[in-house]
């Protein structure tokens, strides 16, 4: 395989895992939502917290993904 089609192949997986950490992203906040409302206020803040990692990383990945592209 090229070294243009590996940097393809690369980037198009890194974008699925940055869909997926998008989607559980929003899982997450849903539940947070819902725990926060069910008065398990201890349990939303930790969520909150996984839900700020996911944000965290969801950027790293784009970085990565934009790195490949570009070159």
């Amino acid at each position: 395989m090229p070294d243009n089609e590996a940097k393809i192949a690369t980037a198009d997986a890194l974008t699925l895992i940055l869909h997926n950490q998008h989607a559980l992203g929003a899982a997450i906040e849903e539940i947070t939502k819902w725990l926060s409302e069910s008065g398990v206020g201890s349990v939303a803040d930790n969520a909150m917290t996984a839900m700020e990692t996911l944000d965290t990383n969801a950027q790293a990945i784009t970085d990565a993904i934009l790195r490949i592209r570009q070159s």
